[in-house]
């Protein structure tokens, strides 16, 4: 288990340091944690004395509350997408869709290659499900830390083999799961023989979300691809489908029986569409939010499918546009003041061009959904991954969320 050591100034200000940066306390815990402290700060008389040992015995009580909650409920999480949850894959590619430079990561230690000032939907996810750790990139898992799982995700990646070409350097999803082939017979060395590996990666979580690019950088750039020409928004996404679950038979077939599902997020009202594309700057583009939730309906039918032809697997959709929607109805429920430009970015909406090199961003991060031009900040992954991971709505994951499903 990881510890978290609490310093003290001389004015009782807690510092939370960790055995790796940034430390991943649950916020709950963490709330709890200063409400505590808040007690010691108000003892006045007190001598210092009991005030620091009433700070102690508020550590030790949040030491057991965090231990109790953060039992690890799988063996391995493996990840495969695109720049929503890439952690650093692409960081060594030729590619404009790199996130190692400043002010990315400002909130996370510095930049490792998320998209976002800090935490990605996964990140919070694995928090969720007791890791001790960030599922580490494929381009540096090494040795026995594979078997905590791997992220293969790949900032530009597609579904198609030829989507986001014109930013260079990514790795596909069917190339993501060639890695992941890879790291199976990785596993297979580590734990002896394929019957151990195969009941070992059984109980593993799966998470995949991909599809975005195919419509950002595909389907809807007429400049660079034809397929907006060659297919109805219907028939791409049956194309789309269709490879989707080609895939997902290749996982299984490696030994994959816990698959999540993540549907495509409400595109059109990202900072750059709402730029681009948008009277206002505030109404969503209509034709592409139609054209995802098409997509999203058969990803959901292809769970149906999975799920009646496997009956030794478990598949789940996670609804990323309901759960967006919400957000975007009601942003002050949700704590956010801005819902339709980019924390940091250039023009319009600061969508028309992404976070720059050592650009400041703005100081109130937590107010804003959108973290850049396409991404959301921490805040707003933060409210994606704690209700892919505990559903509040019915709607919110189907049939049931990566809680229950890592129960199963």
């Amino acid at each position: 288990m990881k510890i978290c050591i609490i310093t003290f100034s001389a004015l009782y200000k807690p510092t939370f340091i960790s055995t790796f940066s940034p430390c991943p306390i649950n916020k709950e815990i963490n709330k709890h944690t200063y409400e505590n402290f808040s007690l010691v700060l108000k003892m006045e008389g007190r001598s210092h004395r009991a005030a620091i040992w009433a700070a102690v015995v508020a550590v030790v009580m949040a030491a057991a509350a965090w231990s109790g909650a953060g039992a690890q409920q799988v063996p391995c999480y493996f990840i495969f997408g695109d720049s929503l949850v890439d952690n650093g894959n692409n960081n060594q590619l030729q590619s404009l869709a790199r996130a190692d430079y400043l002010p990315y990561g400002i909130d996370f230690g510095g930049p490792t290659g998320r998209f976002s000032n800090g935490k990605t939907t996964v990140d919070v996810i694995a928090e969720l499900l007791g890791f001790d750790d960030y599922i580490p990139p494929y381009a540096t898992a090494r040795g026995r830390d594979i078997l905590g799982g791997v992220n293969y995700a790949s900032a530009a990646a597609g579904i198609r083999e030829e989507t986001g070409r014109q930013l260079g350097g990514r790795i596909s999803f069917s190339g993501q799961v060639e890695n992941y082939q890879n790291t199976v017979s990785q596993v297979v060395e580590l734990l002896g023989d394929e019957d151990s590996a195969a009941e070992y990666l059984s109980k593993c979580i799966y998470s995949i979300g991909l599809g975005s690019n195919d419509y950002l950088n595909n389907y809807f750039m007429p400049q660079f691809y034809s397929t907006g020409n060659q297919y109805t928004p219907q028939q791409y996404s049956e194309n789309l489908i269709q490879q989707y679950a080609e895939q997902l038979r290749l996982l299984y077939n490696y030994g994959a029986r816990k698959f999540v599902l993540f549907g495509i997020g409400q595109i059109g009202c990202s900072p750059n569409e709402l730029a681009q594309n948008s009277p206002d700057g505030r109404t969503c583009v209509q034709r592409i939010n139609s054209a995802n939730q098409i997509f999203n309906a058969g990803l959901k039918s292809l769970v149906d499918q999975f799920n009646n032809n496997q009956a030794d697997a478990k598949f789940i959709f996670i609804d990323s546009y309901g759960i967006f929607q919400d957000v975007i109805d009601n942003p002050s429920a949700f704590g956010f003041r801005v819902v339709n430009a980019g924390c940091c970015g250039v023009g319009r909406n600061n969508g028309q061009i992404t976070c720059l090199p050592f650009q400041t961003p703005c100081s109130n991060r937590d107010e804003y959904l959108f973290w850049d031009a396409f991404h959301p900040t921490e805040a707003g992954n933060a409210v994606i991954g704690r209700r892919a991971y505990s559903a509040q709505q019915q709607t919110d994951a189907y049939p049931v969320d990566i809680r229950r499903l890592a129960q199963l």
